[in-house]
């Protein structure tokens, strides 16, 4: 017999602001313990040491995840010259040193190689899986890890303010898979010296927004009031760049058990479909006819 799950159903999104000291999995232990939800995950995760937007889904929201950990993200971050750590962070033990500084100039020159496509080596304490197992279980161990290159995409890097000698702070907007530890690594080694992250904070998730979010303190005192509770994001918050698609009554019901709909003179590609102002499902459109591939259950 299945366990019957804990919790009450909710369904959306929630921006949370994260804290330091926290991995993302204990936000999402925390959300759902103030919340008494039922179901709650995460999209994209952040280092421990690492602070800012963590969007929480909640319910059937969690059928949404991918897409916005496919989205693009901005982050701010210092790097701190002349110190490398073998966790490329401040919470790492220091492997070397180097005296070189680098100036603006310097850090000015170097930034166009950090743009559009890359090759990035992730950082051997990193989630990644290495002949089925994490990274970080590996390194931890003593193991000497050799971490495979992978292409990612920086849209934009800008220094934006040099602290003193040792840390410069940048923000960068990236995509999906990029290690902002491998970047400021990177960079030092093409400026003739080594360096980790000091600070990191994210800022931006797809949609969401540094200025929207909420911190796990405030979220505890605003659900005491659930019913005027107005930070909890529709499912639809993560689906942005899916266009919505009305289908009627009859066509709603057909989808939600599992079946395709005439939808004459659409374009082919994915779809939100939408019963009135309830989403229905993602839903894909193809030769005139209309597919569910993710019917929420709401």
């Amino acid at each position: 017999m299945a366990r019957k799950r804990r919790g009450i159903p909710i369904h959306g999104w929630l921006n949370i602001d994260k804290d330091a000291g926290l991995s993302s999995a204990q936000v999402v232990g925390r959300v759902k313990r103030i919340m008494n939800a039922a179901k709650a995950g995460h999209a994209g995760t952040l280092d421990p040491f690492a602070t800012g937007i963590l969007p929480i889904a909640l319910g059937e929201a969690t059928k949404t995840v991918s897409y916005i950990t496919d989205d693009s993200k901005e982050y701010r971050f210092t790097a701190r010259w002349g110190e490398k750590r073998n966790t490329d962070d401040i919470e790492g033990e220091i492997e070397t040193t180097s005296d070189i500084r680098p100036t603006r100039e310097d850090i000015l020159k170097i930034l166009p190689a950090f743009t559009g496509a890359i090759r990035q080596r992730p950082p051997a304490f990193s989630a990644i899986k290495i002949n089925g197992e994490r990274a970080y279980k590996l390194a931890r161990a003593g193991q000497d890890i050799d971490m495979p290159e992978r292409e990612v995409h920086i849209e934009s890097l800008s220094l934006i303010e040099i602290i003193d000698t040792d840390h410069a702070i940048f923000e960068v907007t990236c995509g999906k898979g990029t290690y902002i530890r491998s970047l400021a690594r990177d960079m030092a080694v093409k400026l003739g010296t080594v360096a980790h992250l000091s600070a990191l904070r994210r800022i931006r998730v797809g949609p969401f927004l540094e200025m929207d979010a909420i911190s796990l303190d405030k979220l505890a005192k605003l659900w005491q009031c659930p019913a005027e509770f107005e930070g909890l994001l529709p499912i639809t918050t993560a689906l942005d760049d899916i266009p919505a698609l009305a289908v009627t009554e009859p066509q709603a019901e057909r989808l939600r058990h599992g079946n395709d709909v005439a939808v004459p003179n659409q374009a082919d590609g994915f779809v939100c479909a939408m019963d009135g102002n309830i989403p229905i499902g993602i839903a894909k459109i193809e030769a005139d006819r209309l597919h569910p591939v993710r019917i929420f259950n709401l």
